[in-house]
């Protein structure tokens, strides 16, 4: 508990997520009061707010897949490949699309405002499907590694292609949060192949958030001696 303790203090979400998942699977299987108490003054993780760890790590797809295989090998710690180095473009880019788009959507005179409603309706139609398999689907995995899903996972960032069309739509400030997010999933793949190549290791297994498999799988596809492989291809 104190190392996924230590490993949060240090920004390290994913190890200190498996720290903390190994605990919460001990408590799961062998309750104990004690130890439950501890659990909630150190992290208090009844009171996450956010709801994109603590909650959401009983159902994630790290609880289900990576983390019980890490644990059955005795992999004690996953190692980072994330770019942070265009941070503040992405910020920058998305926050001038809002500032732009959200005065669009309060413009009840706008005829843009207008025309992207049934846009928005359908976004709001593919995230319901989306939290609707995550609750109750048993192929949750296979699921987000489909395109269907990439395309409602992209629509929560960039929306629907369909609506760069539209007259007045903040196309230049969308492009630019295209190639920033793109840029960062450039980053991450090309740390994948820099460290597997320092350790010598021919497989690599890449566990990324899901409005990232796609770009990256793309990425990865163009990359001299890559060989990638989606979870949904059956490997011989």
């Amino acid at each position: 508990m104190e190392l996924a303790h230590a490993y949060y203090l240090y920004q390290d979400v994913a190890n200190g997520h498996y720290q903390y998942w190994q605990v919460y699977d001990h408590l799961r299987n062998n309750p104990d009061a004690n130890l439950q108490q501890y659990v909630d003054g150190l992290l208090s993780p009844k009171l996450d707010s956010v709801g994109r760890s603590m909650r959401r790590l009983q159902t994630s797809e790290y609880a289900l897949i990576p983390f019980p295989t890490m644990r059955k090998l005795g992999i004690s710690e996953l190692r980072a490949m994330d770019c942070q180095d265009y941070d503040l473009n992405w910020n920058a880019s998305w926050a001038a699309f809002d500032f732009r788009f959200d005065k669009i959507k309060k413009d009840s005179t706008s005829s843009l405002a207008k025309q992207v409603k049934p846009y928005l309706e359908k976004i709001n139609f593919g995230f319901k499907k989306y939290d609707n398999i995550e609750k109750n689907s048993n192929n949750v995995t296979e699921w987000l590694n489909t395109e269907e899903a990439s395309q409602i996972a992209a629509s929560g960032d960039f929306y629907l292609p369909e609506m760069y069309q539209l007259k007045d739509f903040p196309i230049e400030e969308m492009t630019s949060k295209i190639h920033w997010w793109i840029m960062r999933n450039k980053g991450m793949c090309e740390n994948v192949v820099k460290r597997a190549k320092a350790k010598g290791a021919k497989k690599v297994v890449v566990i990324a958030g899901a409005n990232h498999r796609k770009y990256m799988q793309d990425i990865f596809a163009k990359m001299p001696g890559v060989k990638v492989r989606n979870i949904n291809e059956r490997l011989n």
